[in-house]
C-alpha cells in the first residue's frame, strides 16, 4: 500500500513507482493530480482513503500531461470513482486515441534514456472521460494557479499555490538526476531538467522552467524525485532556468515535431540508434559462444 506523504497544508504525495501522484484538498473537496503508470489504481485509492476516509472520491482527476507514467491509472480510477479526467486541450488528442505522442528518443543520452527502450510506449484512449482543463473544476483549486508549461509535451501544465509558494511541476523539471543510475538509486534531491527521452521541444521546455522560476516557489513537488523545499530548492530552480542543459544531440534536439490541437502533424526523422544493433551483436556472439561450448562438451 502506498502511503500519502504530507508535503504541505492539504497536499500529499503518493510515490507510484517511476513517478509521483498528488492529493490536493481536504475531506469532501479534493482532487488527484497525476496517477502514475497502469496498475496503481488500488494503491492510490487506498492512500486517498487513508487521508480522506473510507469511500473517499475526488471531485476530479487532473493530469499535468498524458505520458504513460502519469496517466496510466487514470481510466480505472475515473470509472471506479465516476469522475472526469481533465487535461490541457493540447493533451487531449493523446488521451482519446486521436494521436500518439512523439515517440521517446533513446539516443539523447543518460541512464533513463537508455532504459526507455525497455518500457512500453503505450497510449491510452479515455474518450468520453477526458475534458479540457479549466480553473473552476473544483473548490480544492480555488487558491491554485494553472501554469501552462509546454516543452516536455505539447500541453503540459503545472500548478502553483502562491499562499505558500508551492509548485506541482509535473515533468517541467525533475528533482532527481535521471541521467545517473546512482543518483536515482540514492534518491538524491536535485533540481534537474525534464526527462530528456520524452521532451520534444527544448526551447519551450527552457522557457517553461524560466516561467516557473519567476514564481519563486519554495516547495517543489515534481513528477519524478523527492519533494524539495526551502531557499536551496528555489536557488537550484533559478540556476536551472539560467543554465538550462539542452542535450548535445537527439531527434528533437535537431528538430522539434509539429503538433496542434489534433495531435502530431509531422515528426522529425529518427536519429540512428546503434544500441539495438550492438545488443543484437552481443546476443549473437553469446549464442555462438554457448553453441561452441556445448559442441566442445559433447566431444
Amino acid at each position: 500500500m502506498s502511503a500519502a506523504e504530507r508535503i504541505a497544508d492539504n497536499v500529499f504525495r503518493i510515490a507510484t513507482g517511476l513517478s509521483n501522484a498528488y492529493l490536493v484538498g481536504e475531506p469532501g473537496s479534493w482532487v488527484l493530480i497525476d496517477c502514475g503508470s497502469e496498475g496503481y489504481a488500488d494503491e492510490i485509492r487506498a492512500a486517498a482513503e487513508s487521508r480522506f476516509g473510507k469511500g473517499a472520491r475526488p471531485e476530479a482527476i487532473l493530469l499535468t500531461h498524458g505520458h504513460f507514467d502519469h496517466s496510466g491509472s487514470a481510466g480505472t480510477l475515473a470509472r471506479s470513482w465516476n469522475v472526469s479526467i481533465f487535461a490541457h486541450q493540447l493533451e487531449i488528442p493523446y488521451l482519446t486515441g486521436q494521436s500518439k505522442y512523439p515517440p521517446p528518443d533513446p539516443t539523447v543520452g543518460g541512464f533513463m534514456s537508455f532504459m526507455i527502450r525497455f518500457f512500453p510506449n503505450k497510449a491510452y484512449d479515455y474518450n468520453g472521460l477526458v475534458k479540457p482543463l479549466t480553473a473552476n473544476i473544483s473548490s480544492a483549486l480555488e487558491r491554485w494557479q494553472i501554469v501552462e508549461t509546454p516543452g516536455h509535451s505539447p500541453g503540459h501544465v503545472s500548478f502553483f499555490r502562491s499562499s505558500d509558494s508551492l509548485l506541482i511541476a509535473g515533468d517541467a523539471f525533475t528533482t532527481v538526476n535521471q541521467d545517473s543510475a546512482l543518483d536515482m538509486l540514492r534518491r538524491k534531491r536535485e533540481v534537474c531538467r525534464p526527462p530528456v527521452y520524452y521532451t520534444c521541444d527544448w526551447e519551450s521546455a527552457h522557457e517553461s522552467v524560466q516561467k516557473l522560476a519567476a514564481l519563486n516557489p519554495r516547495t517543489l513537488a515534481a513528477g519524478h524525485g523527492e519533494p524539495m523545499s526551502g531557499s536551496e530548492a528555489t536557488r537550484q530552480l533559478h540556476e536551472l532556468a539560467l543554465h538550462f542543459p539542452i542535450p548535445e544531440d537527439g531527434r528533437y534536439v535537431r528538430q522539434k515535431p509539429v503538433t496542434n490541437e489534433t495531435g502530431v502533424v509531422k515528426l522529425p526523422p529518427p536519429v540512428p540508434d546503434l544500441v539495438p544493433r550492438i545488443a543484437a551483436g552481443v546476443g549473437i556472439a553469446a549464442a555462438a559462444a554457448i553453441a561452441v561450448g556445448l559442441a566442445n562438451r559433447s566431444r
